[in-house]
């Protein structure tokens, strides 16, 4: 789904796990349903934070319509996490002995879409004066396969590491308690849809990481971006290549 913004924005945002939607053909089974509602199937809040963070700076966003039990497009086809199988020893119905044929339905449906999607907005926006910078919007569970996670956002980065170090400075200044490449790595291929369309564009790229209990209300999504709004503000990320 595109969200159309202003011209010059700034920021280009992106938002890979928005949705717990199990589109048709796929059905998920009764089982399956209280699953569809956690961690595993979508990043809790993270969309509203997108939406919310479109409106208040204009930018343009691109979320996903899929959940990412049907496959992740924040991940090479290739990972073996792309369509996990099982969680927490619940087998997804709709993921049971899969074929070739059906993975590269889902590749093409989903995971190309989404990926089309997002950089044909990106290159419509290039044609303008001032190239944006991405950011990912993710949210992350406060626990872990039996470990506490403690930070309220991360900041995740591979290429970009001053503008991460200053925009996690920024979001620490907001009273976040921030973490870099945590609770995930950028340095281990874990921002794959950020690094992606970062580097075919030639754009500064960074992906946010929220905790996703500060954000599972209308409450805390706009205390949350109020908090980015501010750290955000006068925050530039230039290309490399500048």
């Amino acid at each position: 789904m595109l969200l159309e913004g202003h011209p010059n924005s700034q920021l280009f945002l992106t938002c890979e796990h928005a949705s717990n939607r199990v589109p048709a053909p796929l059905a998920a089974t009764p089982a399956d349903e209280p699953w569809l509602e956690t961690h595993w199937a979508w990043d809790i809040g993270a969309a509203q934070v997108t939406r919310a963070l479109a409106r208040a700076t204009g930018s343009p966003a691109v979320l996903s319509r899929f959940s990412r039990l049907v496959c992740d497009p924040n991940r090479l086809p290739t990972d073996h996490t792309w369509i996990r199988e099982q969680v927490e020893g619940h087998a997804v119905g709709f993921n049971r002995e899969l074929g070739s044929a059906e993975r590269r339905r889902r590749l093409v449906a989903y995971h190309h879409a989404f990926h089309q999607t997002l950089g044909d907005a990106i290159a419509e926006r290039m044609l303008e004066e001032r190239p944006p910078w991405l950011l990912s919007i993710h949210s992350f569970t406060g626990v872990y396969e039996g470990e506490r996670r403690g930070m309220d956002v991360g900041v995740l980065f591979d290429d970009y590491v001053t503008p991460a170090v200053e925009f996690a400075r920024r979001l620490r200044g907001q009273g976040l308690e921030t973490a870099l490449n945590e609770p995930y790595s950028g340095l281990r291929g874990l921002i794959y849809s950020a690094n992606r369309h970062g580097r075919c564009f030639g754009l500064p790229y960074l992906e946010l990481e929220i905790r996703n209990d500060l954000i599972d209300t209308e409450a805390g999504v706009t205390q949350l971006t109020d908090a980015l709004l501010a750290a955000l503000a006068g925050f530039q990320v230039e290309p490399h290549w500048t």
